[in-house]
Order: structure tokens, then sequence, then C-alpha cells
């Protein structure tokens, strides 16, 4: 890699680590290459992007971002994934290393937060924020429906007590 190169690569990962939500560092010693290719297309699906970089580059990139609290994970054969949204890639990185015990995850960071591998992993439980929106959204279509309801019930019981009176009528 040539010296163009380098800061081309440095500049991009500054942006990135400057515009993301969260970052996840994992050591993928041992992982195959189809391994690689089906745990960055699980990424890709949810909106997220897994990066492996040299250790000394990603370092330089991360001086003066908020997710500069991960440099000290950067040893070894480390893949970083990331994601605007909080909890895409923490998903993702926890279930694929359950199903593949060669991705170890060391920690990661959201924002100015240092996250160690159970905030990682406490991240990936909570619901995406597709699914909170859905929650939202039911939450706020259950009371408006409620309202109809209650509304339109006082006409449906006057309709159905005139209908009384009106059998009660013809049948006199």
């Amino acid at each position: 890699m040539d010296r163009a190169a380098k800061s081309e690569l440095v500049s991009t990962l500054n942006e990135v680590f400057q515009s993301t939500g969260v970052v996840v560092v994992a050591h993928y010693a041992g992982l195959t290459v189809a391994d690689m290719q089906k745990l960055r297309k699980e990424m890709k699906q949810v909106g997220a992007t897994v990066k492996v970089a040299k250790n000394r580059l990603a370092k330089i990139a991360l001086e003066g971002t908020d997710v500069a609290s991960i440099a000290p994970l950067l040893k070894g054969p480390t893949l970083l994934a990331y994601s605007s949204d909080p909890v895409a890639a923490p998903k993702v990185a926890v279930d694929f290393a359950k199903a593949n015990d060669k991705l170890v995850i060391l920690g990661g960071a959201m924002g100015r937060t240092a996250l160690n591998p159970d905030g990682v992993k406490a991240l990936a439980s909570l619901p995406s924020l597709d699914e909170l929106r859905g929650k939202l959204v039911g939450l706020i279509q259950a009371p408006a429906t409620k309202i109809a309801q209650l509304v339109n019930a006082p006409a449906g019981k006057l309709a159905r007590v005139f209908g009384a009176y009106a059998k009660r009528d013809e049948a006199a």
C-alpha cells in the first residue's frame, strides 16, 4: 500500500468514525473467507459495514473522534463493524459470534461511551430502530382506535335502544 492510499484510507476511516453511531471491535483470527463474506452480507442487510484495516492506520484515523476510546482494543487481527443505527452492528456481530466461535468481540464504542464485550451484548439485545418505530406507531394508533370506539359506542347504543322501541311498538 503506497503512501497516498494509506492517507486516503485514514481520511475515509476518520469520516466514518465521526459519523457512525456505534463501532464494534472483534478478533477474527481463524475465520474463513466464506465466513467473512457471510458476516459482511449479514451486516450489509441491516445497514452496517465490516472493515478490516491495519491497526496502526485505524489508530491514526481514531484521533480526534468520539470513538477514540477503542484504540487500545486494536491489537492483533481485528475487524471494525460500524453502523449509524446503534443496535444494528452489535446485534449482527453478537449473533455471528454465537454461531462462530472464531469471532471474538473485544468491545466497542457508542459515541463517547466505551463498551466492553458485555456492553456490546447489551446493545445487541435492544430492539432495532425499525422495531422501535413500529412499536411507537402501534402505541400511537391504539389510543386513537380506542377513542374512535368510545365516540361511536354511544351512537350505537342509541341506535339499539331506538330499534328496541320500534320493535316493541310494532309488537303492540
